[in-house]
């Protein structure tokens, strides 16, 4: 139990601003054949995702902190993610689980006020198949 609880953590702190590979995380624990494939890539995908929805509340709720020096995110790195949001618009978050770029667009969709159930669904299906690939390419 404390292995999926602590893969959730990881998980849902790599969606947000701290530097963790929650890839590496999981890819270890699927190596190791000790835990259902299924319920690691459910925590994964969970913790992921409870990580980018933390991520859309603070734009929705917080940008008019965004000065602030305890704010989690750089202007460089929203006006990254503006830029590339505005190129592709909703559908963008399909890859909220890029490196980098990802967590800042799901805070600017926060801050656009994007539909949180569309938000959901894009995150969800994203983040879902970046561990289902991870799972595919190690079997």
């Amino acid at each position: 139990m404390i292995t999926y609880l602590s893969l959730l953590l990881v998980s849902f702190l790599a969606a947000t601003i701290f530097p963790l590979s929650s890839e590496l995380v999981l890819a270890s624990l699927l190596n190791t054949n000790e835990y259902d494939s299924f319920a690691l890539i459910v925590t994964a995908s969970l913790g992921n995702i409870l990580g980018s929805v933390f991520n859309w509340l603070l734009g929705f709720y917080l940008f008019d902190y965004i000065n602030e020096k305890w704010f989690p995110f750089k202007n460089s790195q929203i006006h990254i993610a503006s830029k590339r949001f505005s190129k592709f618009g909703v559908w963008s978050l399909l890859f909220a689980w890029v490196p980098i770029i990802g967590d800042p667009l799901t805070f600017v969709a926060g801050i656009l006020k994007i539909n949180f159930l569309l938000f959901l669904v894009l995150v969800t299906v994203g983040k879902t198949s970046r561990y289902l690939f991870l799972y595919v390419l190690m079997s």
